[in-house]
């Protein structure tokens, strides 16, 4: 490379001193501008100097590329195939590298595309997980103490594993599986398709999923803003998870200046905590319309009504019915926005429950607010009232003070002390606590 170098400089040295020789002088007189012997000579020996460095400068150039050229065979060699696999090998299969196709049999199922090349959709980074979905594992530790005899909950206890896998199916839809694992055993909280492409702007999920009734009923159990769920959740709707079934849901949003408006329509099978199918028409039916506005900058309200219908464990002529509102108050400054932020919350449900005797309407609601006072600090409260769906009279009531403290964004520390006035006239005094704990990449749930 030095030498290139020294040639190439002595190339343009020769080159502008053989240019200023043979330039004619602005003073001479055109008789004067014949050159003389010995500029002749001068210019005669710049051009065999000029001659000589561009004969060796050819030279240099030739070898480079003759070794260039080996290198480029060498690396051709050793990207070649050694050869065909023997025929007791079974091909494994690996992820494709960025910006590559992926070829298969032409007659294989699924191929598609000429050739049968699997088409690639989206970029490299959507390329690479063709094979492998977004995958994640969250634990929810609860604890408690004190003394409650009406509901008790484990001292300790690995409430819930859940693992989720997500991933593109293809440019018309995604898929979603999320699994529990509890000391009850293993389940599929959930798992469905969607097709966000339908015609009309219609939004369809087909799978196992969480009914779109109210908020809490939609929430996982590690985003919940508290250990536990509210007493409405139980006493109105069966059970702590709530509606959670096989069906199909259709959702449609409608835009306009003023609001953001989503309506949803659900079928499920009807098997669930609040519903029971007796027989293969008994099904399941719940429908919600949400609006969302925002006020300021800094906050937005978020509105919806809701219903669900079907039958229930007394008999196959026995249905309840359940009506929910509920209103979601969110504040957050932008400059502010790492150290302070308020939510409110609350939730009322009226349920009328068919049963022998008569039916049965029961209330219950709750209210809860959750103010960010540090950068990884919130405090919250919470208060529960709610009747019993089976027998109106009793009513159990509830208020709760809450801490949590997030030491980054795959964690979370929560301690909650909680007062339960209870129907039976017993009152339980706890303290809960969790540790929240993720790895992987978690999707985002339904906001």
């Amino acid at each position: 490379m030095f030498r290139l170098c020294h040639i190439v400089r002595g190339l343009f040295i020769a080159a502008l001193a053989l240019m200023w020789t043979a330039r004619p002088s602005a003073a001479q007189t055109p008789a004067a501008a014949a050159p003389s012997a010995q500029q002749t000579q001068a210019a005669a020996d710049l051009r065999a100097e000029l001659d000589r460095l561009r004969s060796e400068f050819e030279t240099v150039r030739d070898s480079y590329g003759a070794r260039l050229a080996a290198l480029e065979a060498k690396l051709a060699a050793l990207n070649q195939p050694a050869g065909p696999p023997p025929p007791e090998a079974a091909p494994v299969a690996q992820a494709p590298a960025a910006g590559t196709q992926v070829q298969v049999p032409s007659g294989a199922a699924g191929a598609g595309g000429p050739e049968g090349q699997l088409p690639v959709y989206g970029n490299v980074s959507a390329l690479s997980k063709i094979f492998n979905p977004d995958m994640a594992v969250i634990g929810n530790f609860i604890g408690a103490a004190g003394r409650n005899t009406v509901a008790p909950m484990p001292a300790l206890r690995l409430n819930e594993a859940e693992m989720s896998f997500q991933a593109i199916v293809d440019p018309y839809a995604r898929a979603d599986f999320f699994l529990a694992a509890s000391p009850d055993g293993l389940e599929i909280e959930e798992g469905f398709i969607t097709f966000p492409t339908l015609p009309g702007g219609v939004l369809l999920k087909v799978g196992k999923m969480k009914a779109q009734f109210g908020k809490v009923n939609t929430m996982h159990s590690h985003v919940l803003p508290w250990v536990d769920t509210p007493l409405v959740m139980t006493n109105l709707l069966g059970s702590d998870e709530g509606l959670n079934d096989s069906g199909l849901s259709a959702s449609k949003l409608i835009l306009n200046p003023w609001v953001f408006l989503e309506a949803t329509g659900e079928v499920y099978q009807g098997d669930d905590s609040l519903f029971k199918s007796h027989k293969r028409g008994n099904l399941g039916y719940v429908g919600r319309l949400r609006g969302y506005r925002d006020i300021t900058e800094s906050t937005n309200l978020d509105l919806g009504t809701s219903i669900a219908y079907g039958h229930n464990d007394v008999g196959p002529d026995f249905t309840t019915r359940v009506y929910g509102i509920d209103a979601t108050l969110r504040y957050r400054p932008l400059r502010r926005a790492i150290y302070r932020r308020f939510i409110g919350r609350t939730e009322l449900m009226w349920s009328r429950r068919g049963q022998e005797g008569g039916d049965s309407d029961a209330f219950g609601m709750y209210a809860s607010g959750e103010y960010q006072f540090a950068q990884r600090w919130f405090a919250g409260v919470r208060y529960d009232a709610s009747e019993r769906a089976a027998d109106a009279a009793l009513k159990d009531k509830a208020g709760s003070l809450l801490l949590t403290y997030w030491p980054s964004e795959f964690s979370q520390i929560r301690a909650q002390y909680r007062r339960t006035a209870y129907a039976e006239g017993h009152t339980a005094n706890e303290v809960l606590f969790q540790f929240l704990f993720s790895i992987g990449a978690h999707g985002a749930h339904v906001f």
